[in-house]
């Protein structure tokens, strides 16, 4: 298990960009100009700094990790509309009613309390506000692009990886892991019926975000065997990885490498009326 807290994992989130193919569908979904955005485990701010970049007038990252929150500042600090707060998701400390937007990627699959995290979240938000939670439930960590699991009538444990769908060599090598995500990951219904219960109405979408365009293969191993941004391999131990590393090696092209992953966004919208949401 990643240990947030370390030194070393400072910067395993930290060092991208988001893709175009996440801002538009976002964008899609809420029109962030001139708005207040908080960033709930914002991590290495990366989607912090994306959020300024679509309009965002301000934007508060809210991290559990001290070494992350200071990669994140050493990074993004020098805009002084972004700032970055040391709380816990469930419990920020942030005022009631700070933010136009709240947005929480890669986060929940953490939380072992979803309640918890959904009441926070909509705390945050002001009257018509607009709460995006953009995670992965474990039909997408093992669903390759472009192929349906119900229409190809397969499993989960039987998808196949390849050089857009990395991750499922890392399922074949080591089977447990898919055991391990499908233990961490949230159901759609669990995490909807958690906001709901929140006071918020629930629209879910499905996004195939670029993780990342690798410009060839050892770029994407040398990714690989640092970690990066990949919580599931702090399930393997070092000589593990290195095996994997090798797998990789033996079924990647040479030439460049564009991984994508599809995840699940639960778009949460609060009453325009106070009156009509949570007391």
């Amino acid at each position: 298990m990643i240990d947030f807290t370390a030194a070393h994992n400072a910067r395993t989130y930290s060092g991208r960009r988001a893709h175009p193919s996440w801002s538009a569908h976002v964008t899609g979904l809420v029109d962030p100009r001139a708005s207040v955005v908080v960033d709930l485990g914002c991590g290495g701010g990366i989607y912090s700094r994306a959020w300024r970049e679509l309009g965002a007038e301000r934007v508060i990252g809210v991290d559990s990790s001290a070494p992350i929150l200071a990669s994140a500042t050493a990074e993004h600090g020098a805009d002084p509309q972004i700032t970055f707060h040391r709380g816990d998701a469930t419990a920020t400390g942030l005022p009631e009613a700070c933010a136009d937007v709240v947005f929480s990627r890669a986060l929940v699959h953490h939380l072992p309390d979803l309640r918890a995290f959904a009441e926070e979240a909509r705390r945050l938000l002001r009257p018509g506000g607009t709460l995006i939670v953009q995670d992965r439930t474990v039909e997408d960590v093992s669903q390759p692009a472009d192929v349906d699991l119900a229409a190809a009538h397969l499993t989960a444990a039987a998808l196949p990886g390849d050089a857009r769908h990395v991750r499922g060599w890392f399922f074949e090598a080591f089977p447990r892991l898919l055991q391990v995500e499908a233990a961490r990951r949230p159901g759609a219904q669990e995490l909807t019926e958690a906001l709901e219960e929140a006071g918020v109405h629930v629209e879910v979408s499905t996004l195939w975000e670029v993780r990342a365009e690798h410009p060839d293969r050892e770029s994407l191993l040398a990714d690989v065997a640092a970690r990066t941004g990949r919580s599931i391999l702090h399930e393997l131990d070092d000589a593990e990885l290195a095996r994997l590393v090798d797998v990789l090696r033996a079924q990647l092209p040479e030439g460049g490498v564009t991984e994508v992953d599809r995840w699940t966004l639960w778009t949460a919208r609060t009453p325009q009326s106070s009156s009509s949401g949570q007391q």
